[in-house]
């Protein structure tokens, strides 16, 4: 078990975020020769100060199911290395031509372009390399099911809008744990609801911050949205609205939390920080 009942939510969140930057620090070692300046980049990306709660949602839905920390955690830094992925493309100058990204300048600005590109690449590549490692799981077939339901985020992360990029990781990361224990149908239907629920809830605050927030607060530009005319749920609905529908979609993401009863205490916990959260 990798938290006793009593651990409370910013505690675990604490702890997923120091086991995960901990095997970052491991599997992302810099290696000698030309390959040195881009592993210097995706470790600035990967190892960048962040909440880590794709990581603590692989994690917390793995316990549910009693699976090993140590094939958890070869998910949860996968997952993480995606998302960073995406964080440095993301703020290339042919995409959102970002600067700051997590209080610091970005992977494109601290290094070049052309290193940003490649240090993206090698993390994208480096999530494959960790899933598909016997350490993750004993059986092939439970790799390769993780292989493909990482493989598809990541087709969404290239093809479709930005939003669904952003729910796909996390719908990943919250059944990653029932992958992993190869749990019966109805509580991963039980998990991807959630994962749904919780991924819109996410943009919604993140659209919310972009408006209300500052840079200080959430350590990158705001109103980048309202400036570049992109649609956003606050843009569509207002504020108030989409401040209710945020509420409404945490509501039904704990309520398909119902089948685990305590043991999903939290998960529960994450869905309300996602729509308190100031950064």
């Amino acid at each position: 078990m990798l938290w006793s009942d009593a651990i409370s939510f910013r505690a675990a969140l604490a702890q997923a975020a120091q086991m995960t930057d901990i095997a970052l620090e491991k599997l992302l070692a810099v290696p000698p020769g030309l390959e040195a300046r881009v592993y210097q980049a995706m470790r600035y990306s990967a190892l960048a100060p962040g909440k880590r709660l794709r990581p603590f949602l692989v994690l917390a839905s793995a316990q549910l199911f009693g699976v090993a920390r140590r094939c958890a955690l070869q998910v949860a830094v996968a997952g993480e290395m995606v998302h960073a992925y995406s964080l440095v493309h993301d703020d290339l100058p042919a995409m959102d031509n970002s600067d700051l990204r997590r209080g610091r300048p970005t992977c494109h600005k601290e290094f070049d372009e052309a290193t940003a590109v490649l240090a993206g690449d090698g993390l994208l590549t480096a999530a494959f390399e960790v899933l598909a490692d016997p350490d993750t799981h004993g059986d092939p077939a439970v790799r390769c099911e993780l292989v493909a339901a990482h493989q598809s985020l990541d087709i969404g992360a290239i093809t479709r809008l930005q939003r669904m990029k952003t729910g796909a990781l996390i719908a990943f990361s919250c059944e990653a744990g029932a992958i992993l224990a190869k749990a019966p149908h109805e509580l991963r239907t039980a998990l991807r609801g959630y994962a749904h629920d919780l991924g819109l809830a996410f943009q919604i605050a993140d659209d919310l911050l972009d408006v209300e927030g500052s840079a200080a607060e959430t350590g990158k530009p705001v109103g980048a949205d309202i400036a570049s005319g992109k649609a956003t749920f606050v843009s569509i609905l207002g504020v108030t609205r989409a401040r209710a529908q945020a509420e409404l979609l945490i509501s039904q993401a704990i309520a398909h939390l119902d089948l685990f009863e305590q043991r999903a205490e939290l998960l529960r916990e994450a869905a309300r920080f996602v729509i308190t959260r100031r950064t």
